[in-house]
């Protein structure tokens, strides 16, 4: 059984699996005010872990609001599952949500074979805003490379109904309204490459889900293809609205079983 004295953040076990709660995933001058409260993360783990497979998911609510989860439906699987918070808006504006994603992510990679997870094997996931995040940090490389870590040293990326355009928070900040579209620095779709780490794309029915989320993965999923890159899937889940976090756990668990067993 691994048990974290990290931080002073005590962990809590289970018969099947070990709960490590609240880690600070910033350090130093970067954990001060506002970041000293959000920037934490809970981990959950196999007891007896082992270089297993790990997912980190980003929680949605628009990057304005929500708090860190692990699903229950991704436990019990063999994996240890790191569910991060991060700061929102309107306490801070981009980057910093973006950028509090990708320290999330760092931490994981240096840190989680102390909780019994392989640093090769890392997933990241998340629903809505989090699977936004997913995908800004597992394409955009100079946000991973910060933390000196490799964006393809990731397993994969597989967000759930999340934007491949910037952001609907990032565009009222500018003061446009949701139907205006925006492809920059902070949309997935400007970072589309050939080489990036697998990716698993999943929305609702795109005549339920919000505001063309179906039809924008459609297209990065096309780009992808264009651009070359031979492992990424789109998946619609008809009769399912933007919630469509249900069939989307039993694909992000085969996903993950997959990308990581190579």
């Amino acid at each position: 059984m691994l048990v974290s004295l990290c931080l002073g953040v005590a962990a809590l076990a289970a018969d099947s699996e070990v709960w490590t709660r609240d880690v600070a995933y910033r350090q130093g001058a970067d954990l001060t005010g506002y970041a000293r409260e959000r920037c934490k993360l809970d981990i959950c783990a196999p007891t007896d872990a082992r270089e297993a497979p790990v997912i980190v998911w980003f929680h949605g609510g628009g990057l304005t609001q929500g708090e860190k989860e692990v699903p229950e439906a991704l436990r019990g699987k063999g994996m240890v599952v790191v569910a991060p918070n991060y700061r929102l808006h309107p306490k801070v504006k981009s980057p910093v949500y973006i950028e509090d994603a990708a320290a999330a992510v760092a931490w994981v990679v240096k840190h989680i074979a102390d909780y019994g997870g392989s640093p090769d094997k890392v997933v990241v996931s998340g629903h809505s805003a989090g699977g936004y995040l997913a995908s800004m940090v597992g394409l955009d490389k100079r946000l991973l490379a910060k933390h000196g870590v490799g964006a393809n040293r990731l397993g994969g990326t597989a967000p759930f109904s999340g934007h491949t355009i910037t952001h609907f928070t990032i565009r009222k900040e500018r003061g446009m309204p949701d139907e205006q579209v925006v492809v920059d620095e902070f949309a997935p779709l400007f970072h589309v490459r050939k080489d990036a780490p697998p990716m698993l794309l999943m929305t609702g029915d795109r005549e339920l889900e919000m505001l063309g989320r179906y039809e924008e993965n459609a297209f990065f999923w096309r780009m992808m293809k264009v651009a070359g890159h031979e492992d990424v899937t789109l998946h619609e889940f008809g009769g399912y609205g933007h919630e469509m976090t249900a069939p989307g756990y039993v694909l992000l668990v085969g996903f993950v079983k997959r990308v990581t067993s190579r």
